[in-house]
């Protein structure tokens, strides 16, 4: 099974089991994630044999829909809150990516989850990397998660 298959399956499972949202993908991989308006992105750093980031790119609403499901209260602005649950899934969708590329478990390290927000930005983590951006939709409106792995 290909990596994008795995990142499909895991994500679909840790929305299902973690944010009790179902989700399904919204079309095939994308080229390149654009510029990215009223987004939050969660991200998270690998380093070791694979080197790279996977990213969660959300726009707000749907960030605040997937954040109110998953702490289980109602979130109508973009706060703690949001960042804490965005970086978080980063946080859960690196930890599933690290054992897809890693053979023993211990060949990959994952930073700290991060997340940056804004009203209009661009995502380039690294040239010269092979990108994998995959659509999600939820009844909520879609989001897009991304790979970029060095060569």
């Amino acid at each position: 099974m290909d990596i994008t298959e795995k990142i499909i399956e895991s994500t679909m499972e840790i929305f299902s089991t973690m944010v009790m949202m179902d989700v399904v993908v919204a079309g095939p991989a994308l080229k390149g994630s654009g510029t990215l308006r009223d987004t939050i992105t969660g991200m998270i750093g690998l380093a070791g044999t694979h080197k790279g980031v996977l990213a969660i790119h959300i726009p707000n609403p749907v960030a605040m829909a997937i954040t109110s499901s998953f702490l289980g209260m109602e979130v109508d602005a973009i706060n703690d809150d949001v960042r804490d649950a965005v970086g978080e899934l980063a946080n859960m969708l690196g930890g599933n990516v690290k054992t897809i590329l890693s053979q023993n478990g211990r060949d990959i390290e994952l930073s700290l989850p991060s997340t940056i927000a804004g009203h209009e930005y661009g995502f380039q983590a690294a040239t010269d990397v092979e990108m994998i951006i995959l659509p999600f939709k939820t009844e909520n409106g879609e989001f897009l998660i991304e790979l970029q792995l060095e060569k």
